[in-house]
């Protein structure tokens, strides 16, 4: 061993990693409040347009049908 090993400083870079992962944690969860009360929820697309989409391929759907 070329160094006798500093506990203390490995500690706190521990301590320092521990702090950015929970602050980077709590931006996320930030952003996604901010999302949500915006209307966008996750950033997908909204209820409407997802119903909008399922009633289009519906009719699509309607019609393939009556043409066999």
């Amino acid at each position: 061993m070329a160094f006798k090993p500093n506990y203390n400083q490995q500690r706190a870079e521990r301590n320092r990693a521990k702090e950015q992962r929970k602050q980077e944690k709590l931006q996320r969860r930030e952003e996604g409040v901010a999302a949500r009360r915006a209307g966008d929820p996750d950033g997908t697309e909204t209820q409407d347009e997802s119903l909008a989409t399922d009633t289009d391929a519906d009719a699509e759907i309607k019609t393939d049908t009556n043409n066999a």
